[in-house]
């Protein structure tokens, strides 16, 4: 899964909003993306970056609606998810053509978006989200990271949520094999937490949904590593390859060329 920010804001620097022609920077990044090998696109209007400012339906929209036009004018051969917790943008994007519907609030965020999955009949990846917009620790170099989160038991706890996910999506009518779940790595969780995340990802697999992990470029890398965004490559490869191996079906990435290669022999080596 290729990232195509369409802010102005992203903590990766990749927004398209501050490039100008926004529409022909997304349509020839999501070219580029498919070439080297991306399955799916993930289309975001709003940064989830810690610290960002949120958007209101109408300004999310202004931004991703023409560009999934446009994707489906370009015939690209890959699936358009839409980064989004807004029922009324889920609407309006499916009908446009997206796909997916990518909910970083797991259907907790809007109390319409379980009814508009469910009534367009599309997937959802329902990720785990215990971030507070008020506890954020920011790092001019290393980038921001939710803070003040606590867990009883990390794993058991982010297992229940995502399970209470589905059944809201269950209770909705939203068929099992359209869900698919995120353990919401960055997402109020501590530098330790996602590194035990990736390294127990088997333990969500066992809840028996498919699963996406997206470590790109995240600040836990940094903190690990002690670098900006720009130079954490080498540690999203690190964590794409091992989510791989611990049973992750999706990885949402930046560097998709680089990413496809490591993932590509991630899966030649436990995969054959």
């Amino acid at each position: 899964m290729g990232i195509i920010n369409i802010t102005p804001d992203s903590f990766s620097g990749d927004g398209l909003i501050s490039n100008g022609k926004v529409i022909q920077a997304a349509v020839r990044q999501a070219e580029l993306f498919v070439r080297a090998g991306a399955d799916i696109l993930d289309l975001g209007g709003e940064s989830t970056r810690p610290g960002s400012t949120p958007l209101n339906a109408e300004e999310e929209l202004e931004r991703v609606l023409p560009v999934v036009k446009a994707l489906r004018h370009a015939d690209l051969d890959t699936i358009i998810s839409i980064d989004t917790y807004k029922a009324k943008v889920a609407d309006a994007v499916v009908r446009a053509g997206a796909d997916w519907i990518n909910d970083v609030w797991a259907l907790r965020g809007d109390p319409e978006m379980a009814h508009v999955v469910s009534h367009h009949g599309v997937p959802v990846i329902l990720m785990h989200n215990r971030s507070k917009p008020n506890s954020v620790e920011l790092d001019t170099v290393l980038g921001g990271q939710y803070v003040g989160a606590t867990y009883q038991d990390l794993l058991e706890d982010v297992k229940a949520e995502l399970l209470n996910s589905v059944k809201i999506a269950r209770k909705a009518h939203i068929e099992k094999d359209r869900i698919i779940l995120d353990p919401g790595l960055g997402f109020g969780k501590s530098v330790p937490q996602n590194l035990e995340l990736i390294n127990r990802l088997p333990e969500i697999k066992t809840l028996g949904f498919p699963v996406l992990v997206g470590p790109s470029r995240k600040s836990f890398i940094g903190h690990t590593l002690d670098l900006p965004p720009n130079e954490r490559v080498e540690g999203t490869s690190a964590t794409v390859a091992i989510g791989i191996a611990r049973g992750a079906d999706i990885v949402r990435v930046h560097d998709v060329e680089e990413m496809v290669r490591v993932a590509r022999m991630t899966d030649a080596i436990i995969r054959k």
